[in-house]
Protein backbone atom coordinates (compact mmCIF):
# COMPACT_ATOMS: atom_id res chain seq x y z
CA UNK A 1 0.00 0.00 0.00
CA UNK A 2 1.35 3.50 -0.78
CA UNK A 3 1.15 6.11 2.00
CA UNK A 4 2.51 9.67 1.83
CA UNK A 5 2.56 11.21 5.24
CA UNK A 6 2.99 14.80 4.72
CA UNK A 7 4.48 16.92 8.29
CA UNK A 8 6.06 20.23 9.52
CA UNK A 9 3.23 22.76 9.22
CA UNK A 10 2.73 24.87 12.27
CA UNK A 11 1.75 28.79 12.92
CA UNK A 12 4.02 31.10 12.13
CA UNK A 13 4.74 34.45 11.64
CA UNK A 14 4.79 36.83 8.62
CA UNK A 15 8.51 36.48 7.38
CA UNK A 16 9.60 33.46 9.03
CA UNK A 17 10.63 30.00 7.32
CA UNK A 18 9.13 26.07 7.37
CA UNK A 19 10.13 23.41 6.37
CA UNK A 20 7.34 20.98 5.04
CA UNK A 21 8.24 17.29 4.92
CA UNK A 22 6.65 14.15 3.24
CA UNK A 23 7.81 10.58 3.32
CA UNK A 24 6.72 8.21 1.19
CA UNK A 25 6.27 4.34 1.54
CA UNK A 26 5.18 1.43 -0.27
CA UNK A 27 6.82 3.05 -3.26
CA UNK A 28 10.27 3.37 -4.85
CA UNK A 29 10.93 6.64 -5.35
CA UNK A 30 12.25 5.91 -8.88
CA UNK A 31 10.86 7.80 -12.30
CA UNK A 32 8.60 9.64 -10.58
CA UNK A 33 7.01 13.76 -10.02
CA UNK A 34 6.27 14.77 -6.56
CA UNK A 35 4.47 17.84 -6.34
CA UNK A 36 3.56 20.17 -3.55
CA UNK A 37 -0.65 21.75 -3.73
CA UNK A 38 -2.33 23.98 -1.83
CA UNK A 39 -5.89 24.48 -0.57
CA UNK A 40 -6.65 27.77 1.34
CA UNK A 41 -10.33 28.14 3.47
CA UNK A 42 -12.82 28.87 0.55
CA UNK A 43 -10.22 28.82 -2.20
CA UNK A 44 -9.33 26.15 -5.16
CA UNK A 45 -6.23 23.58 -4.72
CA UNK A 46 -3.54 25.06 -6.60
CA UNK A 47 -0.17 23.91 -7.65
CA UNK A 48 2.70 25.34 -5.36
CA UNK A 49 5.45 23.42 -6.82
CA UNK A 50 6.90 19.74 -8.08
CA UNK A 51 9.71 18.00 -8.73
CA UNK A 52 10.54 15.72 -11.73
CA UNK A 53 13.13 13.28 -10.80
CA UNK A 54 14.53 13.09 -15.20
CA UNK A 55 16.88 15.81 -14.67
CA UNK A 56 15.99 17.14 -11.42
CA UNK A 57 13.29 19.61 -13.51
CA UNK A 58 11.54 21.85 -10.31
CA UNK A 59 8.61 24.05 -10.98
CA UNK A 60 7.10 27.22 -8.80
CA UNK A 61 4.04 29.07 -9.01
CA UNK A 62 4.78 32.55 -9.31
CA UNK A 63 3.33 33.18 -6.34
CA UNK A 64 6.44 31.57 -3.98
CA UNK A 65 9.23 31.64 -6.50
CA UNK A 66 12.34 33.11 -4.99
CA UNK A 67 10.54 32.30 -1.74
CA UNK A 68 10.20 28.44 -1.44
CA UNK A 69 12.28 25.56 -2.50
CA UNK A 70 11.49 22.04 -3.34
CA UNK A 71 14.08 19.55 -3.12
CA UNK A 72 14.03 15.06 -3.23
CA UNK A 73 16.05 12.61 -0.79
CA UNK A 74 15.81 9.39 -2.72
CA UNK A 75 17.36 7.57 -0.30
CA UNK A 76 15.22 8.13 2.11
CA UNK A 77 12.42 7.82 0.16
CA UNK A 78 11.38 12.12 1.14
CA UNK A 79 11.05 15.27 -0.43
CA UNK A 80 11.07 18.76 1.23
CA UNK A 81 9.57 22.26 0.83
CA UNK A 82 11.37 25.13 2.34
CA UNK A 83 9.09 28.11 2.85
CA UNK A 84 10.91 31.24 3.78
CA UNK A 85 9.25 34.76 4.18
CA UNK A 86 6.22 33.56 4.54
CA UNK A 87 3.33 35.72 4.05
CA UNK A 88 -0.30 35.38 5.39
CA UNK A 89 -1.21 34.58 1.95
CA UNK A 90 0.87 31.67 2.18
CA UNK A 91 -1.61 30.00 4.80
CA UNK A 92 -3.64 26.50 3.49
CA UNK A 93 -2.99 23.26 4.29
CA UNK A 94 -0.41 21.74 1.66
CA UNK A 95 -0.46 18.28 0.61
CA UNK A 96 1.93 16.20 -1.20
CA UNK A 97 1.25 13.95 -4.42
CA UNK A 98 3.02 11.70 -6.02
CA UNK A 99 3.12 10.40 -9.88
CA UNK A 100 4.91 6.95 -10.35
CA UNK A 101 6.02 6.47 -12.96
CA UNK A 102 6.53 9.01 -14.52
CA UNK A 103 9.04 8.96 -17.43
CA UNK A 104 9.11 13.05 -18.44
CA UNK A 105 11.88 15.76 -17.41
CA UNK A 106 8.60 18.12 -16.58
CA UNK A 107 6.27 17.93 -13.88
CA UNK A 108 2.65 18.22 -14.49
CA UNK A 109 0.93 20.39 -12.78
CA UNK A 110 -2.72 19.43 -13.15
CA UNK A 111 -3.74 17.70 -9.22
CA UNK A 112 -5.41 14.81 -11.21
CA UNK A 113 -2.23 13.45 -13.02
CA UNK A 114 -0.88 12.35 -9.35
CA UNK A 115 -1.23 8.99 -8.53
CA UNK A 116 -1.15 9.22 -4.50
CA UNK A 117 -1.77 11.58 -1.93
CA UNK A 118 -0.89 12.90 1.43
CA UNK A 119 -3.26 13.64 4.25
CA UNK A 120 -2.16 17.60 4.44
CA UNK A 121 -0.20 19.79 6.42
CA UNK A 122 -1.03 22.67 8.28
CA UNK A 123 0.51 26.02 7.69
CA UNK A 124 -1.07 29.21 8.88
CA UNK A 125 1.24 32.32 8.97
CA UNK A 126 0.10 35.46 11.01
CA UNK A 127 0.16 38.93 9.91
Amino acid sequence: EVQLQASGGGLVRTGESLRLSCVASGLTFDDYAIAWFRQAPGKEREDVSCISDRDGNTYYADSVKGRFTIASDNAKNMVYLQMNSLKPEDTAVYYCAVRTPHYGNYCPRASELYDYWGQGTLVTVSS
